[in-house]
């Protein structure tokens, strides 16, 4: 096999994932598929070699790409969805969950257009694909706390008027909570079903001279890193967001975000003073 033909294959491995990207933020899947094409593009004629993780390369350059027509002054989004009507009731079990998924995706998508395209990019970007703020930074040319703040004041309004489950706030408090509590008690296969299998886990330099990691993924290994911790730890808001906080002596040493879908696909653990104090965190009661 070429060169040429692996990375062929690795960008197909990679579609999928570039796609869903793609349309969450232009909302049409014609217009998803041109801007995949368009970062294919892009990768020929990129310097391959000096690219030390494609997948993450691939994600921002689909958002770019999405972004900068977003933002062209000729861009007119159009709803290409058509309305789903009510079913009749003989319609089995599994079509109508399928097509409540259906409707829960297209008001989502309604409300990530009312989104600006920096908004709407850090949302998609990190809240629902786990790129960390310091990848996305440079995709926008804002710092990564920048970034943090932008996402937060998405989240609040994406939180604020969607009826998606995924951005359900009560619903991703309950799965940081069970992730706390298997955490604190040793759950180790509890934990791991409640990751996605490609989970990532970044911590801050602060917290990696305590002792963490800079970077795990997948969810045995992400399961590991925190099975039997996660003592000192207590649900709270970071950002708007469902997390936690370790709490020692009185004070907030560690702040946890996490990304949270179907199960947890990112968790950011921020340790360093003045991060943490430029955070909106408050401890859940």
């Amino acid at each position: 096999m070429t060169d040429a033909d692996l990375v062929a294959r690795r960008f197909e491995e990679q579609r999928p994932r570039l796609r869903a990207v793609a349309h969450r933020m232009l909302g049409s899947a014609a217009e998803a598929d041109d801007a995949v094409q368009d970062a294919w593009l892009r990768l020929n004629r990129a310097d391959i070699p000096g690219i030390d993780n494609l997948p993450g390369w691939l994600t921002t350059t689909v958002g770019r790409v999405c972004l900068d027509r977003l933002r062209s002054a000729g861009h007119r989004h159009e709803e290409t969805v058509d309305a789903v009507g009510e079913e009749p009731s003989t319609v089995p079990e599994p079509e109508q969950e399928a097509l409540l998924a259906e409707r829960v995706g297209h008001a989502l998508q309604v409300v990530l257009s009312t989104l600006g395209p920096t908004e709407r990019l850090v949302f998609v970007l990190h809240d629902m694909f786990a790129v960390s703020f310091e990848e996305i930074a440079p995709v926008v040319d804002r710092s990564a706390p920048a970034v943090r703040q932008i996402a937060g004041r998405a989240r609040r309004r994406v939180q604020g008027r969607s009826a998606d489950p995924v951005t359900d706030p009560a619903r991703q408090r309950r799965v940081v909570e069970a992730f706390l509590a298997a955490s604190r008690e040793g759950r180790f296969d509890d934990l791991v079903a409640l990751l996605d299998p490609h989970v990532v886990l970044r911590e801050d330099a602060a917290a990696v001279r305590m002792g963490g990691s800079a970077e795990v993924r997948g969810s045995s290994a992400v399961a590991g890193f925190f099975n039997g911790r996660a003592q000192a730890a207590v649900p709270a808001w970071v950002d708007g967001a469902a997390g936690a906080a370790v709490v020692l002596d009185g004070r907030i040493r560690l702040a946890l975000s996490f990304a949270v879908t179907d199960r947890i696909i990112g968790i950011e653990v921020v340790a360093d003073p003045d991060q943490l104090a430029d955070l909106d965190l408050v401890v859940a009661g």
